[in-house]
């Protein structure tokens, strides 16, 4: 192992892999280290099943019925990156993507009163669903028209929202 470098990357999260991508795309030796036996740092997956198994030190591999373990990977902190932002850009340009794997979300969910209920996203989805009451569903129809019709540069669907001031 070499003993010199111009750079030296301590983690293997995705701040600490840009940053190491861009320092190697521009010439730098850059020694990239994590402390953990896994790469990701606090953006890593954790395979769920496994180390179910040996927390509770349960012999043997878990059940075929159960799925693959890496069908059972967990966020450690759910991340999303907006596609055409500076943000997704920058990993292809670092050739980050060499190491690290981005997917496009097939669904998101959340966890209320004990049961798991896809996050909603139309209008049917919400009629059909106990997630909101009669009132938080008229408002959630409201949004979704707000939104379809959402022109940054028309101001009469801006509803007198300033979009560069308000989270939206």
């Amino acid at each position: 192992m070499n003993e010199e470098y111009d750079v030296i990357v301590l983690g293997t999260g995705l701040t600490e892999c840009i940053l190491s991508g861009i320092m190697s795309v521009n010439g730098k030796k850059v020694l990239h280290m994590d402390r953990n036996l896994y790469y990701g740092g606090e953006s890593a997956s954790i395979t769920l099943l496994e180390d179910l198994y040996k927390r509770f030190k349960i012999t043997g591999a878990p059940p075929a019925s159960m799925g693959r373990g890496r069908d059972w990977n967990v966020d450690l902190i759910p991340k999303f990156l907006m596609a055409n932002g500076q943000l997704g850009k920058m990993p292809l340009f670092t050739e980050v993507t060499r190491y690290l794997d981005f997917k496009v979300t097939e669904g998101s969910f959340v966890y209320k009163g004990g049961k798991i209920y896809k996050v909603l996203s139309t209008e049917a989805e919400a009629l059909a669903s106990s997630l909101m009451g009669l009132f938080e569903k008229r408002r959630f129809r409201k949004f979704l028209v707000f939104v379809a019709s959402f022109d940054e540069k028309d101001p009469r669907t801006l509803e007198g929202i300033d979009p560069g001031k308000t989270a939206m």
